[in-house]
């Protein structure tokens, strides 16, 4: 039996759906989800395996014009994703009109390799809306393939899953066989609690922060995990921490649901908040917490 393997790059602007695609792709929560621009900062691996097929998928962070040194660490995983793919999706949403960068937009349009173009969140639109959005990414991208879908309510995804297999190369695995992504769990940890961080802060401060997981022990039953909480400024850890420390207590308690899920064990999780100041703009900082691929 012949077997395939190769990448998939997803791209697009910020909230269009990517990590709620890849989701419901490889049916585990990898990506962070929340409606908050930029939640993704990684490129994310996820896995799907099959007897005779292995699909690598990646969710990169959104196409947006850097404005600081992690945003342009971000944007280099995004330049990134378009050197090993072997299949790109390129997802927009509806009403959507161009990519945020320009020459970007410029290499999906002469991309030699499958472009599979995703027009997303159609349950939110009429068929005339549809059809012109149709109509005009056609004209705009006439190398790719369109798809309509709602990856929200899982609409047309078994079909860009299907299309995608037929397009990947004879090839044997990258990876074992039983893995789901290439990420260690302390990357997972970190995520989910960001991801609470950014549907319980308002403002700048979930774009603040960043997760160190320093200890992630486990036995059989239960997992022992010790993170730290790092913010730039001393205001910005008042904040998280909250008056007489609910919000913090608020964070570390639906982060130890998701892990609980996640991980199919019981969590003891302690979490702390340190400043670590301007760690956004120090490239040793970025380095240590796995942006910089220099």
């Amino acid at each position: 039996m012949e077997h395939k393997a190769g990448f998939v790059n997803i791209i697009g602007n910020p909230n269009v759906g990517k990590s709620t695609l890849m989701n419901a792709l490889v049916g585990e929560r990898l990506s962070i989800i929340t409606s908050k621009a930029q939640t993704t900062r990684h490129r994310i691996l996820g896995i799907v395996n099959g007897d005779d097929f292995q699909m690598i998928l990646s969710d990169t962070p959104g196409i947006i014009k850097p404005a600081y040194e992690l945003q342009n660490s971000m944007m280099g995983f995004v330049k990134n994703a378009f050197e090993d793919a072997d299949v790109l999706i390129y997802m927009v949403e509806i009403g959507e009109k161009e990519l945020k960068d320009e020459a970007f937009f410029n290499k999906i349009v002469h991309s030699k390799i499958p472009v599979l173009l995703l027009l997303n969140k159609i349950d939110k639109s009429n068929q005339e809306q549809l059809e012109e959005q149709v109509a005009m990414w056609a004209e705009k991208v006439p190398n790719a393939e369109i798809f309509a879908i709602s990856a929200l309510e899982n609409f047309n995804v078994q079909a860009v899953f299907n299309r995608v297999i037929e397009l990947l190369p004879v090839s044997p695995p990258f990876y074992p066989k039983d893995a789901l992504t290439d990420k260690p769990e302390r990357f997972f940890v970190n995520e989910t609690i960001r991801e609470k961080i950014l549907l319980n802060y308002d403002k700048e401060i979930p774009y603040a922060v960043e997760i160190d997981t320093e200890e992630f022990k486990e036995d059989d039953a239960i997992i022992r995990i010790r993170a730290v909480i790092m913010v730039e400024r001393d205001t910005q850890k008042g904040i998280i921490i909250g008056h007489k420390g609910a919000a913090l207590k608020r964070v570390g308690i639906q982060a130890r649901a998701d892990l609980e899920k996640f991980f199919g064990k019981q969590i003891f999780l302690e979490t702390y908040v340190k400043v670590n100041k301007d760690w956004r703009s120090n490239m040793n900082q970025l380095k240590r917490f796995g942006y910089n691929q220099k």
